[in-house]
């Protein structure tokens, strides 16, 4: 499947390698040496580690499976693993990674346009996405109605929104908020 697999011995062992810049799952046994497979689940959410967890045993009960998936886990696998299974849950969790470091760059984007706002255009911008018409911009902000559309016509240029919604979405996604 030209897979890049890496093996580690441990949590530990790759801790000390780390993550690929690469769209990636973590396939990890739940009886590992050292902190459980669980366990090691629990510390990269608590790390903010959102790569894709497909966990595996040999020896699992209903709540184990039940924990790994409350936590996030893409699969549970129980051994002896059909090699069809694994392959579907690996592509299933690194199509869910891309998507994940797409969403982010996407975000990463609409950051980079919003700090080219002004403060004014900002305070539109809040004002706008949360429902307010021109005139009530106008009158909150102490400025002319004109002057809000000039403001808000920059903004939707520089953020590249065609519309109210996509501006109302940009700002919920940079959760700009009023």
């Amino acid at each position: 499947m030209d897979y890049q697999v890496t093996l580690h011995g441990s949590a530990m062992e790759f801790l000390n390698v780390g993550v690929p810049d690469a769209p990636a799952c973590l396939v990890l046994d739940v009886r590992l040496p050292g902190p459980s497979g669980l366990e090691f689940q629990e510390y990269l959410i608590r790390v903010n580690n959102q790569t894709p967890v497909i966990l595996m045993t040999g020896f699992g009960d209903i709540p184990m499976s039940v924990k790994g998936m409350k936590a996030g886990a893409v699969d549970f696998l129980t051994k002896s693993i059909r090699e069809q299974d694994l392959l579907d849950a690996v592509a299933t969790a690194t199509r869910m990674d891309q998507d994940r470091r797409k969403e982010l760059a996407h975000i990463s984007r609409m950051r980079e346009r919003y700090a080219r706002l002004t403060p004014r255009e900002r305070q539109v911008m809040t004002l706008v996405a949360s429902g307010f018409m021109n005139k009530q911009v106008a009158s909150e902000l102490s400025i002319s109605e004109v002057t809000v559309k000039m403001h808000r016509g920059s903004v939707m240029r520089k953020l590249e929104a065609k519309s109210v919604a996509t501006l109302a979405l940009i700002a919920d996604a940079l959760d700009i908020q009023k």
